[in-house]
């Protein structure tokens, strides 16, 4: 069965045990990217998922790779919701990102209109964008689902007909504008301790999310694309800020250090002589 999508193509780009990084495959496969300050951050190989860091209050960007010979559109979702228009749907029905044979793309932010973006931004569950639609169900997740464009059935005697179908089909159509309201309920707490002789205390235990950044231009043309039913490939990543990664087995604790250890290992004398202080000149 065939289908049809409605599909974006990005014609102005913004600025735009414990794991292991993962080992590239020698067989060409989609990527997906997460870029803070243009840096592509680690990913991390975690019982069967990809992980990245978080950081908090930074942007970032997602690039996207077509290692294909022919277009993909990617059904691109950050939080759940898709970065066009916002909504939850499947990858089938999501409106979707274009790339040409072996192109690579850069996403930004959330597109609020035909002309502009908000860049996307690490923030907490209370701060994020989906917590201000009321749509939490997936936050600290990015997904990508690459559909490739059908091959179309062309006779020699008609090659010309067909592409000058494809041409028409190629005609820029408005895209549809998305609004951006914010909202910030109360995070969770998590008790730790404070001494022998003190009580537990709370601290708040953030979880990371994404939130709306700054507005960026971000060009788009809209078209249409006969795509295969099911997509070649689809690349889901978690990302966490940096203790819940350790929490959940996927980064080592950096070492700590202990005043009162230090200070059992403290000792009175030590042999020599008292050291001439350093000359002023």
């Amino acid at each position: 069965m065939n289908y049809q999508f409605t599909c974006l193509i990005a014609a102005c780009l913004a600025l735009g045990a414990c794991a292991r990084p993962v080992v590239a495959s020698p067989t060409p496969h989609a990527t997906v990217e997460i870029l803070v300050d243009g840096v592509p951050q680690p990913h991390y190989a975690h019982r069967g998922r990809l992980y990245v860091e978080a950081w908090k209050g930074r942007e970032y960007a997602i690039r996207l790779h077509n290692p294909y010979a022919v277009r993909v559109a990617v059904a691109l979702s950050v939080d759940g919701l898709n970065t066009i228009d916002a909504r939850e749907t499947t990858a089938v029905g999501a409106r979707k990102w274009v790339l040409g044979p072996y192109q690579t793309v850069t996403i930004s932010g959330w597109q609020t209109s035909q002309t502009e973006a908000r860049r996307f931004e690490f923030t907490t569950e209370a701060q994020s964008y989906g917590q201000a639609l009321g749509k939490t169900a997936n936050l600290g997740t990015i997904s990508a689902a690459f559909f490739r464009e059908r091959a179309p059935e062309i006779a020699s005697d008609a090659s010309n007909e067909v592409h000058e179908s494809l041409r028409r089909a190629e005609r820029s159509a408005p895209a549809e504008q998305q609004a951006a309201p914010e909202a910030a309920p109360p995070a969770q707490d998590a008790a730790s301790a404070a001494g022998e002789t003190r009580q537990a205390r709370k601290v708040p235990e953030e979880y990371a999310a994404t939130g709306m950044g700054r507005r960026t231009d971000h060009a788009i043309t809209q078209v249409w694309l006969d795509l295969e039913d099911a997509p070649a490939e689809t690349v889901d990543v978690r990302y966490e800020f940096r203790p819940q990664l350790v929490r959940l087995g996927v980064l080592r604790a950096a070492p700590q250090d202990n005043p009162l250890q230090r200070r059992e290992r403290a000792r009175g004398f030590a042999p020599g002589f008292s050291p001439e202080p350093p000359r002023q000149y």
